[in-house]
């Protein structure tokens, strides 16, 4: 399984954070000497102005058949009254309109238009609104002017809009700041005028209320990767959600654009300032506090900026933030309910530099921190924080790592990386009464994150390849565990959605300290499984913990595993799953194991391919699954596909998420587990039925893929490339299909091109669990050889779906006749067949998604 957990750590922000915040804001001044007490000023001035700003009384005016166009966004004002607020730095920022207006956008592509379709009922945004709260960076003032007349009851709309304006100003105020900060004097010239804004920063927010939809998110951000979005936050059940109505780029970004949403969670490698090395000092104060100095190398690859943001939990607070060794501000930003930021659990720090950053420069950054980000689960169980970054991260990039911890005797400390001596080596490892312990853990290589857990453990312990495993467990079980006759909520991994159980009485007391070696066995197992399909174990030893809670986490060189999968297979007998939920709980070691190749030494390249990483850390563990039984990896596919036909509440089938590339999108109000649903289970079948298809190609193939000398299995053959190439690397969806092209069998190559693109468009970008059947089958003799006919229908499936439909014949045994392209909803085919052949069957080991017969 895998869990929220992974999403937190790397979906991680980079340089320009778009932020749709409407929580709390603090500045803090940073500890700034007392001769230069006033030297950063100008910037907190600037930002509480940009927070604060109300309407201009003396800017309210009639306007009528006004438009703002933003590639493919238009915006009419048709008919009202629009206030306009004060300036901010000798800028107009922000308006509130009232009257009649209409918003239209069209969304480009099939599943763009799908995803609008799932939250509006239409493929186009068409609505009509009858209010509306701009904020903006560019000239929007100025394009509106010509439709601008004066209002005699200005002051009245004063009145009666100005505090809602000034309430919706937090929204956008850091996304405003990270532009107007370019234009505060330079600390280090001091003489010289302040910068200009760049023409090729423009950001248009615009909240409509609409008539049919309500309250709604209309952006136009050109430093962001997809530049236009829209989207509405949603409570259902006490939870709020941010439904992405459609994300996406409005032309090819610049080089320089590099924002992210914390709504849509649009991520990727930052591209103008990267952090080669972390060196992290800790104090460790359980139950529940961390206090910690963080020192950052920053290069800066593309200049200009002023600010940069930082992603950090909310349960840890900034005390002061330094730019080689001198003090700077910042703000710390809470982040809005609902958003991508905020299911992570993590707030947002900006730091302000005293001068525009320089293209090649290099410096160290440091910040110090603390709070209570720990939590206790039970006594020695503790875990760092449910969700949220332990420390400042900027943008998800290969790092080196330099972590060390001082915490008290009689607890144990692991972390990721390899434990070298401490720097205090008069306290490293004395855990006597009255002495702190001190240990040190660098990285071996680069990694996208690190971490640590620790308690009161008791050890288990393996090898494999020599690699030595070790299991961390305590002998308590959460407090949250279920008691005897107690109903427990107990979602399954990955969790597809909750459910009330009965769980009867536990005649055993569970104690996951009492299955470390076992787990540590099975461990063993997965990294001596995986070191001969993809290459070597990525790091020098592996450290699993135990988790509380159900998720489980995969890190570089350590797993933290939850407790249920620390269970025995009595214990687990006794909480009332099903036969095929305890095996997935069973994978939970080899997914996290997994995880060590795909998503630790190889890493995705944004929300749009995150699903491949997990999908292809839960298909590695079910091939393992799959060597010593072959029922149980075929009951969890089934499972999956069960899960996605289920209907929701309003009749959905949950398949209707979307496709696996929108991410954490598919976790939405109308489908709360869609994210897990579709990303393991519809992913895991996609790695499944690829992996099929090439089997079954290169068994056509047969003599001519001999003679070349290749080895069998191309799938696994090219999972090992990959593992070479882009390690240390991150690696899109359309790059590991592309792996794949070379040496593609010549029947999958879907009008003679050896290409995965239609494999692409209608599996991974699509949603379709369609049926095929067969129809109008005839057998006739030519030159001594049987030849088969017929047709094959698809259905419950859209026009565009392609699928190379394997074709067998029945001997009684099963031999694989063909793979007939199927684009149609009727497809004719002929195959030759062995003589005597009078029976033909589509399928039969069942390595397509298609719905049950």
């Amino acid at each position: 399984m895998t869990k929220v957990m992974k999403i937190t750590r790397r979906s991680l922000l980079c340089v320009s954070l778009v932020l749709t915040s409407m929580a709390m804001v603090s500045w803090a001044a940073a500890e700034a000497p007392p001769e230069k007490p006033s030297e950063m000023a100008p910037a907190r001035k600037l930002y509480q102005e940009l927070s604060s700003v109300g309407l201009d009384p003396a800017r309210i005016f009639r306007i009528r058949g006004a438009s703002l166009d933003r590639a493919s966004l238009h915006i009419t004002l048709d008919d009202g009254t629009i206030g306009f607020t004060q300036d901010v730095a000798g800028h107009v920022t922000g308006a509130f309109f009232q009257g009649e207006g209409e918003v239209l956008l069209i969304p480009p592509g099939q599943v763009e238009r799908g995803s609008m379709v799932l939250f509006t009922g239409g493929a186009i945004l068409e609505e009509q609104f009858e209010s509306a709260y701009f904020r903006f960076n560019d000239n929007t003032f100025s394009e509106l002017q010509f439709s601008l007349r004066p209002d005699e009851d200005a002051q009245a709309f004063y009145a009666k809009w100005n505090e809602t304006a000034k309430d919706m100003t937090q929204t956008d105020a850091l996304r405003l700041f990270t532009t107007f900060s370019e234009m505060l004097p330079d600390a280090s010239h001091p003489a010289e005028a302040p910068l200009k804004l760049s023409p090729d920063d423009r950001f248009l927010h615009a909240h409509l209320q609409g008539r049919k939809f309500g309250g709604f998110d209309i952006y136009y951000d050109s430093k962001a990767r997809e530049q236009i979005w829209a989207g509405q936050l949603r409570t259902v059940k006490e939870q709020n959600f941010y439904d992405v109505w459609t994300s996406f780029p409005s032309s090819a970004p610049s080089r320089a654009a590099q924002a992210v949403s914390s709504t849509t969670a649009q991520e990727g490698p930052p591209d103008a300032v990267q952090i080669s090395d972390y060196q992290i000092r800790a104090e460790v104060r359980p139950p529940t506090e961390l206090d910690a100095e963080a020192r950052l190398k920053l290069h800066v690859l593309h200049g200009g900026m002023r600010t940069l943001l930082f992603e950090l939990s909310r349960f840890l607070q900034i005390k002061k933030v330094e730019a080689d060794g001198q003090p700077v501000e910042f703000i710390h930003n809470e982040s809005l309910e609902g958003t991508q930021l905020s299911r992570r659990g993590n707030d947002v720090v900006a730091v302000v530099f005293p001068a525009p950053l320089r293209t090649g420069a290099e410096m160290d950054v440091a910040f110090s921190y603390g709070g209570e980000v720990i939590s206790q689960a039970g006594p020695g169980l503790l875990y760092v924080g449910e969700r949220g970054n332990w420390y400042p991260n900027l943008g998800l990039a290969m790092a080196n790592f330099d972590l060390q911890f001082r915490y008290p005797p009689g607890w144990t400390l692991l972390a990721t990386g390899k434990q070298v001596a401490a720097e205090d080596t008069k306290a490293a490892g004395s855990g006597a009464a009255g002495q702190e312990q001190v240990s040190r853990w660098v990285s071996e290589r680069a990694v996208p994150f690190a971490g640590f857990n620790l308690g009161q453990y008791a050890r288990g312990e393996a090898s494999a390849h020599g690699v030595p495993v070790e299991a961390y467990a305590t002998n308590v079980v959460e407090k949250s565990f279920p008691k005897s006759q107690q109903a427990a909520v107990l979602p399954f991994p990955p969790t597809f959605g909750r459910r009330t159980i009965e769980v009867i009485p536990l005649n055993l007391v569970p104690s996951p300290a009492k299955n470390v070696k076992n787990v540590a066995e099975n461990a063993a197992r997965a990294v001596d499984f995986f070191s001969n399909l993809f290459g070597p174990y990525p790091f020098s030893s592996l450290k699993i913990t135990q988790l509380p809670g159900h998720a489980s986490q995969g890190w570089p060189g350590m797993i933290f595993l939850s407790t249920y999968a620390y269970l025995t297979d009595p214990e687990k007998a006794q909480i009332q799953y099903s036969p095929v939920d305890r095996t997935m709980i069973n994978m939970t070691v080899a997914h996290e194991t997994a995880h060590q190749w795909w998503g630790d030494l190889v890493a995705w390249n944004g929300y749009h391919d995150q699903w491949m990483i997990e999908a292809l850390a839960n298909y590695s563990s079910m091939l393992l699954l799959k060597e010593p039984d072959a029922s149980q990896f075929r009951a969890v596919l089934d499972k999956y596909r069960d899960d996605l036909l289920v209907k929701q509440e309003d009749g959905d089938p949950l398949m209707n998420a979307g496709p696996v590339t929108l991410g954490m999108r598919l976790s939405s109000s109308k489908f709360p587990g869609g994210y897990e649903a579709i990303s393991y289970g519809r992913g895991t079948w996609l790695f499944f039925m690829l992996h099929s298809m090439i089997q079954d190609g290169e068994q056509l193939d047969g003599p001519s893929r001999r003679q070349s000398g290749a080895k069998e299995d191309l799938f696994l053959r090219t999972l090992h490339r990959i593992r070479d190439e882009y390690a240390g690397k991150n690696i899109s969806t359309r790059e590991l299909l592309k792996e794949f092209e070379p040496e593609l069998p010549a029947s999958l190559r879907y009008e003679g091109r050896s290409s995965l693109d239609w494999f692409y468009e209608s599996w991974v970008n699509g949603t379709a669990i369609p049926r095929f059947e067969l129809a109008k089958v005839k057998f006739s003799q030519v030159n001594g050889k049987t030849i088969v006919s017929g047709t094959i229908a698809e259905k419950d499936a859209p026009d565009n779906l392609v699928t190379p439909v394997p074709v067998y014949s029945v001997l009684p045994q099963k031999t694989l006749l063909g793979q007939v392209f199927v684009d149609d909803h009727e497809v004719q085919f002929r195959l030759a067949a062995p003589k005597g052949t009078r029976k033909i069957v589509l399928d039969p080991n069942h390595t397509l998604l298609t719905r049950p017969q």
